[in-house]
């Protein structure tokens, strides 16, 4: 089968031909359609976990795909052949990954896919949109509460914007004034221009209140930091990036922490379901080949992609 994956950490990824994978007990095979791109992907192959994340090689990349199961181990109870599925396939342990024809997935980490939408748009959906869910939840977002999203036009961003909207939430999303149109159309009740003067400075001169809740998917320490000036005494901050700095957020009466997602098939179907009502948009930047691949990781690295990039396969 066609494969994108490196032959070490730090290598270069490389269109190769590997062997198709059989299905162990309590796993699916599943003839991919499309994988989704994330910064994740690049980092795991780049060696950036360390000892965290033992990996087998060569090591395909990419953790979110779609497609149709193509065969199923003993023991799995959830899905049969021919079915449409989505989720996450990084399996870094076993080298595999969801840049490629064929992947191994647990049954535990893919769901049916959406019925309303290709499987390039649920390809785009696993990390992100898990992530925006979760941070959702874990920040107690809820109806009358601001919340500043920081790192709004990406692919977390356009999620987190999306579901906290549409829980009632006065959401100001960071955009450049060319896609504050489209943050205002995902749910956003006003956007900030970063690109213009420093975001905490603009908030509070629209909001000397502030919000009530923060999160960021972009700044480092020093600028989340700056960032928490922005929320109201007792309020939220979270970083995605590990920004936050626990000891000073308590000494500014401030709840926060560095969030980590924890992804699950109930989520994904919730997700497949938003995504089928219509109450949930996925926003696909570009498609490119599965042997472009490598290329589009370097754009991505390099800050040169807008919106969700997905591999078709």
């Amino acid at each position: 089968m066609r494969a994108v994956a490196v032959s070490a950490f730090g290598e270069q990824p490389q269109l190769m031909d590997l062997p198709q994978p059989e299905p162990g007990p309590g796993e699916v095979l599943v003839r991919l359609s499309a994988a989704g791109v994330n910064p994740i992907d690049w980092k795991i192959a780049e060696g950036m976990f360390g000892d965290a994340m033992p990996a087998a090689f060569p090591l395909v990349m990419g953790a979110d795909g779609a497609g149709e199961v193509l065969a199923i181990g003993t023991g799995v109870r959830r899905f049969t052949v021919g079915d449409a599925v989505f989720g996450q396939f990084q399996r870094t342990e076993q080298g595999g990954g969801s840049y490629a024809e064929l992947a191994l997935a647990d049954e535990a980490a893919i769901a049916p896919a959406a019925r309303s939408v290709t499987y390039a748009t649920s390809a785009a959906v696993p990390t992100a949109g898990t992530t925006a869910y979760n941070l959702v939840e874990e920040t107690r977002v809820s109806e009358g509460r601001r919340v500043l999203i920081v790192g709004a036009t990406g692919g977390v961003g356009t999620f987190t914007t999306q579901l906290a909207a549409g829980r009632g939430a006065e959401v100001i999303a960071t955009a450049r004034a060319a896609q504050s149109e489209l943050m205002r159309n995902l749910g956003a009740a006003e956007t900030v221009d970063h690109t213009v003067g420093p975001v905490a400075d603009q908030v509070l001169a629209a909001h000397p209140d502030g919000v009530d809740v923060l999160i960021d998917l972009a700044s480092g320490p020093a600028e989340f930091s700056a960032m928490t000036r922005t929320v109201r005494d007792g309020g939220t901050a979270v970083s995605t990036i590990g920004s936050a700095d626990a000891d000073d957020l308590t000494e500014h009466n401030l709840r926060g922490f560095n969030f980590v997602n924890r992804p699950s098939p109930q989520l994904l179907e919730i997700l497949a379901g938003q995504v089928d009502s219509g109450r949930l948009t996925v926003l696909v930047g570009r498609e490119v080949l599965l042997e472009e691949a490598p290329e589009a990781i370097a754009a991505q690295r390099k800050g040169r992609t807008q919106g969700k990039t997905v591999l078709t396969i």
